[in-house]
């Protein structure tokens, strides 16, 4: 298949034709004048569009544009926010007077100043992702139809009763300024397809699923129509009524030890879950708790914790290409970077913003703050938090499999539970396939796997090499109140876990 080229691109017209440098001045004028320490301004505008499709007909298309400007300030090392939706002038000025105002008035009950790491100053730069063919310049009538020639291909295979499609597209484009001297205007595109085959036996009133395992990504259109040469849609779409097929017909699985070989298609959400949430730095000091928790990685660990084998090397990194969480500079204005979290199996680092980089004792954030809309407060999100392939040898995930006996291989998430210190969890696929003497033998149905973070990581025998490692993610990881959602990337290997817990679903649910 033949990639389509992609040509560096400009931050779009529409965006640089906003009086953003206007907006600046007037705002980060005012909040000096009002008694400012430290003032940013963020312009963000988030355009998406989704379309959904049940049975080939179409249920929904829904286009929306979300546009606003934001001035944090400090005040006597106290943070102050305001936003609005006005991109005037005068707007800006007094939202910039009345986020001093909200600083002033909270001065007192402040009861930790606020230092931010130093950051170069980043002066008149433009950063766009990379990216082939703008979804939004796509004729809607024909990504319609895009998804409903693939509806149709499921559709017309036996045993197949209802499809259901769908595609989420968003653009992202910012303007950051600050009173140190940076100005920064970027640009993001991610898309999001997803293709779900049902079959329904309604004689015994259960139903089972299968679905498309095409990670969102950092991609334009061209993903989608296998253009770029990174996913086979049609050898996919032929194979998932086959696979439905046989999960239908499947045994159940036998609860308890298994030897495990997961494909980074599911092993993506167990990084997410049990590391990328875990070295977050908010979440382990305990500041950062009321919407999933806090973390059991805390800063007396670092460095001392063994998290997982010696193979086991995680990075955080804001560079990635196509990562859903890549950008130029985050919403601090720190340049995008890439970092150790885990090093021989050992924790070493966190995610980071300014703010919380001096309590670390270091002297430059690692570029994680981010915000999803003008009128949220930018906080400490996630990086592409990603497990890394075998440095040496190039080992595939039939080579994993040759090595076990008795077990079982993992394709695709599906669901997933773990516990508010990110340690306890279970996590299920979309196919299982017993291993019998290091073949596949025929899938398995019901099965989860159980294990504490340590545990798990710390019975991984062998990972994947770099034929195997596989850029996943997801576009909706939720965090804080007022609640925020952000597109966060995972990239892994293939990896063999040894004597891991199997849970059969159907049992421990009573049925």
């Amino acid at each position: 298949m033949c990639e389509v080229s992609i040509t560096p691109r400009a931050v779009d017209e529409q965006f640089r034709a906003l009086p953003l440098a206007a907006l600046a001045d007037a705002a980060l004028a005012a909040a000096r004048a009002a008694g400012a320490d430290y003032a940013d301004l963020r312009v963000h505008r988030l355009v998406q569009q989704t379309i959904r499709l049940r049975d080939g007909r179409v249920e929904a298309i829904t286009d929306s544009t979300d546009l606003g400007f934001a001035v944090r300030v400090i005040v006597d090392g106290t943070w102050g926010f305001a936003s609005h939706a006005d991109l005037s002038a005068d707007a800006a000025a007094e939202v910039a007077r009345r986020a001093v105002t909200v600083a002033t008035t909270l001065r007192a009950l402040n009861r930790e100043e606020v230092l931010l790491a130093d950051e170069p100053v980043h002066r008149d730069v433009h950063w766009v992702s990379d990216y082939g063919i703008d979804p939004f310049e796509v004729p809607t009538p024909e990504k319609t139809a895009l998804l409903l020639d693939y509806s149709e291909r499921l559709s017309a295979a036996d045993g197949v009763d209802h499809v259901t499609a769908h595609v989420l597209q968003v653009k992202e484009q910012t303007y950051f300024a600050d009173t140190a001297g940076s100005s920064i205007t970027q640009q993001r595109v991610r898309v999001y397809p997803l293709l779900e085959a049902i079959t329904v036996d309604p004689t015994a009133g259960a139903f089972e699923t299968m679905r498309t395992l095409a990670a969102p990504a950092a991609r334009g259109w061209e993903y989608l129509t296998g253009e770029d040469g990174v996913w086979d849609w049609t050898g996919e779409l032929a194979r998932i009524p086959e696979w439905l097929a046989e999960k239908v017909k499947a045994p159940t699985v036998d609860p308890g030890p298994a030897d495990l070989v997961i494909d980074p298609t599911n092993l993506w959400l167990t990084i997410h879950e049990s590391i990328g949430h875990a070295t977050e730095y908010d979440r382990a000091i305990g500041y950062e708790s009321a919407y999933a928790g806090t973390s059991f990685a805390t800063p007396d660990k670092l460095g001392t914790l063994r998290y997982g084998t010696p193979i086991m090397h995680v990075t955080g990194d804001r560079t990635e290409p196509y990562g859903l969480a890549t950008v130029g500079y985050d919403d601090e204005g720190v340049a995008g970077q890439r970092w150790d979290l885990i090093r021989d199996g050992v924790l070493v680092g966190y995610q980071l913003d300014r703010a919380f980089a001096p309590r670390l004792g270091l002297d430059r954030s690692n570029g994680c703050s981010y915000a999803d809309s003008a009128h949220h407060v930018p906080i400490q999100r996630m990086a592409n938090v990603s497990l890394q392939p075998d440095p040496e040898h190039d080992t595939s995930t039939d080579e994993l499999i040759s090595r076990v006996e008795n077990g079982i291989y993992v394709v695709g998430d599906k669901s997933w539970s773990i516990d508010m210190q990110r340690y306890n969890f279970q996590f299920t696929g979309q196919r299982f396939f017993r291993i019998r003497n290091g073949r596949l033998a025929g899938q398995l149905r019901d099965v989860a796997y159980q294990a504490t973070t340590t545990d798990f990581w710390g019975s991984m025998e062998a990972v994947g090499g770099p034929s195997t490692w596989v850029l996943g993610g997801a576009f909706n990881c939720g965090k804080a109140q007022p609640g925020q959602v952000a597109a966060v990337g995972h990239g892994c290997p293939s990896v063999l876990v040894r004597g891991v817990n199997i849970l059969n679903t159907r049992s421990e649910a009573g049925r």
